[in-house]
């Protein structure tokens, strides 16, 4: 995000606290629509070499910001600003052959459809329907922008990774708070996980194979693959007789689409497993590097000897943690399943990246849970249900509890330290922005020139 040079400092404390992150969510659906009425018919507003900004764009970001009360003089144009550079990010990252891999986007992309999934209902069928799409037009689309996203924060973080914070840099931050600007936080808790995902056994796995071989046989010998999806398919687009629409490379898992692109039209794959499932797939035509398939999707779940084989492996892995074997950090690196948290050794963060969150921003699930538990223990093995529906089993490490207090030096250094980092780093981003836009080509739409963007 690139601020301007009239940036206030009130306008930094907002980025301190993550007002406007926290609000955006908590935005209600009238809310939503009530933005998505402002919006108007679109037009190129601004160009940056190959890549174009829309007015809708612009219209989209800005009404969030009036709902949730955070209009400040010159808003359009900031925000116009930090559109037009991440614009200049991604045709500088061309210029520079600055590369995100295909692999790195398709996990990403697995993570945010899991969390969409969860946010509009929890199935793939809600998601379509509250797209009016399927699921592969959806991710294909998402995939576009993601990407972008990626190769921004990629570039953000090249130009920036040299950046840090000495102690007193940290102060002179804090210091330059206006006494009654100071963020005053909620009770906060460090609390971790290590989450293991039981691992469907063999039974459950030949029997899904199986199934699936009997509907292939059923299909050779006759019967329309489309009909058998609609009976049989555990996916969403078994309403659609498995079919999926034409789909760019990419949009698919890597499994389904190797096994895709192999076949020839109308030809049947073998059971094919994919972090989904088991896929039972029919091509039906492709065109260059865009292909249309049909698929019957089994999900094999664990049976209770593997989930209660799970249990008992994580309670030995508490067993070592509590007997100081090893730390709870190492153990969530090495055996958590949930790669969210087990990159930061098993604690949730907050969005600044700090290990302690507020409860209001906790799982109401994992505050509830905590709720009964001492500061220091580590629950015993509970089995949960995860965003994307698959059956998992925790245990909850309860690190530290914080009581509601005005934000200081002593308690929130970690915070201040970011906040104080996020600000050094604008400082560097604008300084690569002035140079930067005389590397390629800008046009803004003249009714935006009271904004000086460009001089």
């Amino acid at each position: 995000m690139r601020f301007t040079k009239t940036t206030s400092l009130l306008g930094l404390v907002l980025l301190f606290t993550l007002l406007i992150e926290n609000s955006a969510e908590a935005q209600n659906e009238e809310e939503k629509e009530k933005a998505n009425k402002a919006i108007l018919i679109d037009e190129i507003i601004a160009k940056v070499d190959n890549y174009i900004i829309l007015k809708s764009d612009l219209e989209v970001r800005y009404q969030q910001y009036v709902t949730n009360g955070q209009s400040t003089p010159n808003l359009k144009c900031r925000l116009l600003s930090d559109l037009i550079s991440q614009k200049l990010m991604v045709a500088k990252a061309e210029i520079d052959s600055v590369i995100v891999l295909d692999a790195q986007v398709d996990s990403e992309l697995d993570r945010r459809m899991s969390t969409i999934i969860a946010q509009t209902g929890g199935s793939e069928e809600r998601l379509e329907e509250y797209y009016g799409k399927p699921l592969a037009q959806i991710r294909s689309e998402i995939r576009d922008d993601l990407k972008q996203q990626l190769v921004i924060q990629k570039m953000q973080s090249n130009i920036t990774s040299d950046v840090s914070v000495t102690p007193a840099e940290v102060k002179r931050f804090f210091n330059t708070i206006p006494k009654d600007s100071v963020p005053y936080f909620s009770t906060e808790v460090e609390v971790g996980q290590i989450v293991m995902i039981p691992e469907v056994g063999k039974v459950e796995m030949n029997k899904a194979k199986a199934k699936l071989m009997d509907l292939r046989r059923r299909v050779e010998a006759g019967e329309a693959f489309d009909g058998l999806a609609k009976e049989y398919s555990q996916g969403p687009s078994a309403q659609f007789g498995g079919e999926l629409g034409f789909a760019k490379r990419g949009a698919m898992v890597p499994e389904y689409e190797a096994a895709a692109l192999k076949l020839k039209p109308n030809e049947v794959s073998a059971p094919i497993k994919s972090p989904f499932g088991l896929h039972l797939i029919q091509l039906i035509e492709r065109r260059g590097n865009e292909y249309n398939s049909r698929h019957i999707l089994i999900r094999p779940t664990p049976s209770r000897e593997d989930i209660d084989k799970t249990v008992r492996s994580l309670d030995s892995i508490r067993t070592l943690i509590i007997a100081d074997s090893i730390s709870f950090q190492k153990a969530a690196k090495e055996y958590s399943d949930d790669k969210t948290t087990a990159d930061a050794g098993g604690f949730f963060l907050d969005a600044t990246g700090a290990m302690r969150v507020s409860v209001e921003n906790l799982d109401p699930v994992i505050f509830f849970a905590t709720d009964t538990m001492n500061v220091g223990g580590i629950s015993k093995p509970v089995e949960f249900r995860m965003d994307d529906g698959k059956d998992a089993v925790r245990i909850l490490y309860y690190k530290s509890k914080v009581k509601p207090h005005q934000a200081n030096l002593a308690e929130d250094w970690q915070k201040i330290k970011i906040a104080a980092e996020n600000q050094k780093k604008s400082g560097i981003l604008n300084d690569w922005f002035e140079k930067a836009k005389f590397d390629v080509f800008i046009r803004i739409d003249q009714n935006y020139d009271g904004c000086n963007i460009i001089q």
